[in-house]
């Protein structure tokens, strides 16, 4: 793999840029890179790595032109396409860039060499007429769901229908029957998007920088942050990319296949989380105004029936794993305190979270299975669910509630794809697997910005 030190200036150099044109105290994650050093481009501060309540040092303190905090590190074991985002409130919505690390010089791809490489931003990104972050507050204080965003975006164009565009909408000229490597992320906050290339089938190489053996598909799907890579051939009289957005609703999984990695045949974590949107009641103190959710509640959304808060304590957590820290706990539940049918009409008394600051610890080379289960509490929804610090294999999805004595015959342990972030569909489940040998605290979280901002999250310790 190549070394991070060609790559370093376009890690340090944009975030420089970005640094000067955000308030204080915003913060960046990258996704995928879990070198100390490396995973938010930070130096002397802890890297617990855990969003925007925890990241204890602004980002204009995060970067220095001293050469000795600019030292180069390794990249091991990612080739392809990954990126970067803030994690602070919704500046996630302008606030993004690709990362793409490409073999070493003396080393190819492992499928024909390009022509021409496009980089293909899907906000894929999501676009307000307001500023988003008011657009946050106003959900926030009210209690009900954010305003919809007015258009969605490739590489920042929302299209020819709207004012702020350019005069036309984004144009990717190849040449005829040549091959490019289009890089695919969905940047949008909230949204699974749909992408299509007219009167084509793209190849798709690879996914969360991994490759993958190519297969012919019409048609990507890509929830919040994940990305994709796929080669397209300029073999029609003329090159169209369309795209749509809907909601995606199914678990058939493309054919995966790389046959050089197989996922952890033996496990010693067996976990069983679900994942649902919730309804917290209004408190006594609050005003009806700040209670719009339905009913007259304030829209939540939570990992088994706990609620993530984040209070100060979450600061002086760090990768120590002798840390202690005033009200978090390492009693996160590994498997569902209640046992209902998760994906009819649920009881209204499960819609109801308990708040809490709970992490589940993990010992330092386990390996883990988890099986995200989606519920009907509130209403079923997809949720792309991302690990910080990890890459993991996608052994099985699903429709419906998970049953472990006839759902595991569907495990693929061979050929799995390996991601950082996986759909779990509406009312249905997904199953991952990885090792645990990457030691700090990591956040699990829905990568929809709003279910984040309502609670959809946990987080692993992994000792030392």
């Amino acid at each position: 793999m190549e070394i991070f030190e060609k790559f370093s200036f376009i890690c340090f150099g944009v975030f420089i840029v970005i640094c000067s044109a955000l308030s204080a105290n915003a913060k960046v994650h990258r996704h995928k890179f879990a070198d100390s050093q490396l995973h938010h481009c930070q130096w002397n501060v802890s890297w617990t790595d855990l969003g925007d309540q925890t990241m204890a040092t602004p980002l204009k303190f995060l970067f220095s032109t001293k050469p000795d905090i600019m030292s180069p590190s390794t990249v091991q074991g990612q080739e392809g396409t990954l990126w970067w985002h803030a994690h602070s409130s919704w500046l996630r919505a302008t606030v993004y860039g690709a990362l793409i690390i490409r073999p070493k010089d003396d080393e190819s791809y492992p499928f024909p060499k390009p022509k021409r490489e496009t980089l293909i931003l899907l906000g894929l990104g999501e676009w307000w007429d307001a500023n988003s972050i008011d657009v946050v507050r106003e959900a926030t204080s009210t209690g009900a769901a954010p305003n919809v965003s007015d258009a969605y975006t490739i590489n920042g164009q929302p299209g020819d229908l709207y004012k702020c565009s350019s005069k036309e909408t984004t144009i990717d000229p190849i040449e005829s029957r040549k091959t490019n490597l289009l890089r695919v992320i969905n940047a949008a906050l909230n949204q699974p998007l749909f992408f299509k290339v007219a009167n084509h089938k793209p190849i798709v190489v690879g996914a969360d920088a991994s490759y993958t053996k190519p297969f012919t598909t019409s048609i990507l799907m890509l929830g919040p942050g994940q990305t994709t890579d796929v080669l397209i051939r300029g073999d029609q009289k003329r090159l169209d990319i369309t795209w749509r957005l809907e909601q995606d609703q199914s678990a058939r999984n493309a054919p995966f296949d790389n046959t050089t990695t197989t996922a952890p045949s033996d496990i010693d974590e067996s976990l069983f989380f679900t994942i649902s949107l919730g309804l917290n009641n209004c408190p006594p103190n609050f005003r009806k105004i700040q209670c719009q959710g339905p009913n007259g509640t304030r829209f939540t959304a939570r990992h088994e029936q706990c609620l993530v808060r984040a209070p100060k304590e979450l600061l002086v957590v760090t990768s120590s794993p002798t840390w202690n820290s005033k009200g978090v706990t390492t009693d996160f539940p590994g498997t569902p305190p209640v046992i209902f049918d998760y994906t009819v009409n649920v009881s209204q008394s499960l819609f109801q979270p308990v708040p809490g600051t709970k992490l589940y610890k993990l010992k330092y080379g386990s390996r883990v299975q988890i099986v995200t289960q989606d519920t009907s509490i509130v209403t079923p929804e997809n949720h792309p669910i991302h690990l910080h610090g990890y890459d993991f294999y996608i052994i099985a999805q699903g429709f419906g509630n998970f049953n472990p004595k006839t759902d595991t015959a569907k495990f693929n342990l061979v050929d799995p794809p390996l991601r950082n972030t996986v759909g779990v569909p509406v009312n249905g489940w997904a199953v991952i697997r990885f090792v645990a040998d990457n030691p700090r605290v990591w956040l699990k979280h829905c990568h929809m910005d709003v279910h984040i901002n309502w609670g959809l999250a946990m987080a692993f310790l992994v000792e030392n």
